[in-house]
């Protein structure tokens, strides 16, 4: 037996076959797309999915915070499991019940599928295989639920709800020289509630975002663009630490303001 399921996107053909699923299946050789629209759809109550793709696509859709991010989560929830293979033809959906080849036209998504007893079987038992072989993915990108949740706490609810906004009106978050990577919107949020450098590149450092170092070169960056200023604030003992501040009034504007700008600033 051999059906189709037609959609109008991508994302809602894996929610249906995640729909379909029971306990788990795989998703082999996924395009970038595809694991941007898994990661949409996938929730709490979703089986758990085994992502195998080649390591460059997974390079390549994890270098964006808000994807790597949100994918942490669901590894997290143990709703999502990432490994590398080599890649191959087609984008497979695997479970104990189906085999379902994914085809995505831009307008139309389609899930061409069979349940045929034992090609499905056969399918299943070779990929399960290959899952076994592969290698497991290092995400190294912190969950994004813990980074809201411990910037909150540690620099205060306005400094998170900024840093919310300015994710929330991004596209994508890399640090390529195309936009505004997670190290360069939380220091603008940070200029913007007037907190110290120390402040926010420790938080940097323990929630595992980037290095204290990395923070004060990205600093060092903005400054030089104008996009913030600091202003030394003496402590007891030792030097003194930097307050950062904003260095462009436009960036007082609304929310999303604070990604246009910096982006046309940073390109300037």
């Amino acid at each position: 037996m051999e059906s189709t399921v037609i959609e109008r996107s991508l994302a809602d053909v894996l929610d249906e076959s995640l729909s379909a699923a029971s306990d788990e299946l795989y998703l082999l050789n996924p395009t970038t797309t595809t694991v941007e629209e898994l990661v949409e759809v996938l929730d709490d109550d979703a089986p758990t999915v085994r992502l195998l793709a080649g390591e460059g696509t997974l390079k390549s859709v994890m270098d964006d915070f808000l994807v790597a991010s949100s994918a942490a989560d669901h590894v997290a929830a143990d709703t999502l499991q990432l490994r590398t293979a080599e890649s191959s033809t087609n984008t497979l959906v695997v479970t104990e019940a189906a085999v379902a080849a994914l085809v995505d036209t831009g307008e139309q998504s389609a899930a061409l599928s069979s349940d045929d007893e034992a090609f499905v079987e056969s399918t299943y038992e070779r990929v399960a295989d290959r899952w076994e072989a592969a290698d497991e993915y290092p995400l190294r990108t912190p969950p994004l639920s813990r980074v809201r949740s411990t910037l909150a706490e540690e620099l205060g609810e306005p400094t998170a709800a900024d840093f919310d906004a300015v994710l929330g009106s991004l596209e994508t978050a890399r640090g390529n020289g195309e936009g505004l990577d997670e190290v360069t919107i939380a220091i603008l949020v940070a200029a913007r509630n007037d907190e110290l450098l120390y402040d926010i590149s420790k938080w940097g450092e323990d929630v595992g975002i980037a290095s204290k170092a990395t923070f004060s070169r990205t600093k060092s960056r903005l400054e030089e663009t104008g996009l913030i200023d600091t202003e030394k604030v003496p402590i007891d003992v030792g030097r003194p630490r930097l307050r950062l501040k904003l260095g462009d009034e436009r960036l007082e504007g609304a929310d999303p303001g604070v990604a246009n700008v910096a982006q046309s600033m940073l390109a300037a």
